[in-house]
């Protein structure tokens, strides 16, 4: 899958390519893809089953291509699904006999048969927003693929989603954003009906517990990215860790880590699953490199903050993290637009291998 692992880790326990040996390596095959501009989107991870390696392009074009016999590097088939325009898109993922994949304009989910390049199902995940585009892999838990939505900067309230594996009707979708009446709704605050167009992006694939039945999403920013004073509040669930029950969709827990935020510190990234002992016990965790510079730890049963370390050097948009509540040290839960480090920021923060700081 994506990850390698349902835990996200990505490790591999390979062991035929060494520091010993790996500078004997050499190219064995190059298989074009695509056909155009816009390839620099092509962020994929490939899936490999069986001598098969299966990818996809940033025209979401799914490929199956030989890479064990004796015609390695030949295309087998592939799965056009006339997309007019080119996105980034980060892989597929597997399910029986099916290679699911995404693609966009219109944004659909689509299920290839992997023997024959066929495809069996193909599902419009528009859901009446044109703009709404799919960007991460799927994740296929149990008899279900989940899938987010991505495009908030064009005025989008995104969703996370999942379908039936087998026949791609939709079983259940659930916004990252509240509206009017639902929980957190009150933290879109003012009359100015931010939350319609509040973002919220799921463009990244999820984590998934077996033993308590829960994925686990990051969400982007809210909307507008750069001016708080249009979306007053905490902007609940943008900046966030959440824990959804993938056979219902019920959300179990979040953890949001930047309210209110204006510096597009969105928290799509993975968050990994860890196994290991906290102050002498053993504790079921999730980690994240949030991109405000922080790295957080939390119990995955609740999403209970367990601490939170600079990642970074010179970190100034606040004084730093409450390791108890997990909110920076300057949150004002009474303030409807938060002033970190004693200012209200209206530009983009400055992202480096170095820093994270306001200008």
């Amino acid at each position: 899958m994506n990850h390698r692992t349902y835990d996200g880790q990505r490790f591999s326990p390979l062991a035929r390519i060494n520091k010993g040996n790996v500078k004997n390596l050499k190219l064995a095959y190059a298989v074009a893809l695509g056909g155009g501009v816009g390839n620099e989107f092509n962020q994929a991870t490939p899936l490999v089953e069986d001598g098969f390696l299966y990818t996809v392009d940033s025209s979401g074009m799914v490929y199956k291509i030989d890479v064990s016999s004796g015609e390695v590097g030949r295309i087998v088939w592939r799965m056009d699904p006339k997309q007019q325009k080119q996105v980034a898109n980060r892989g597929v993922a597997f399910w029986g006999s099916l290679v699911i994949s995404v693609a966009n304009f219109p944004a659909r989910i689509i299920g290839t048969d992997k023997d024959t390049g066929r495809v069996v199902f193909e599902t419009n995940a528009e859901f009446g927003v044109p703009e709404i585009s799919l960007r991460g892999a799927p994740l296929a838990v149990k008899d279900k693929v989940l899938f987010g939505a991505s495009g908030s900067s064009l005025g989008i309230r995104d969703w996370i989603a999942a379908v039936d594996a087998a026949t791609g009707k939709v079983v259940w979708r659930k916004f990252t954003v509240p509206a009017p009446g639902e929980p957190g709704s009150e933290t879109w605050k003012g009359n100015t009906n931010a939350w319609e167009t509040g973002g919220g992006a799921v463009w990244a694939t999820g984590t998934y517990d077996p033993e308590t039945n829960q994925t686990i999403w990051g969400t982007g920013n809210p909307v507008p990215e750069f001016d708080p004073t249009a979306r007053p509040g905490d902007n609940l669930f943008t900046n966030s860790a959440v824990s959804w029950n993938p056979d219902t969709g019920a959300m179990n827990w979040y953890f949001q880590y930047t309210p209110g935020d204006s510096w597009d510190f969105d928290e799509v990234g993975t968050h990994i699953l860890i196994d290991t002992t906290v102050a002498g016990e053993p504790r079921k965790v999730l980690t994240h490199s949030a991109r405000n510079g922080f790295i957080y730890t939390m119990d995955r049963h609740n999403g209970q903050i367990i601490g939170a370390k600079p990642y970074l050097d010179n970190i100034n948009w606040t004084k730093g993290i409450d390791q108890k509540t997990g909110k920076p040290l300057d949150y004002d839960p009474q303030k409807d637009v938060q002033t970190y480090a004693g200012i209200t920021n209206f530009v983009r923060a400055s992202h480096s291998k170095s820093s994270v700081r306001q200008y």
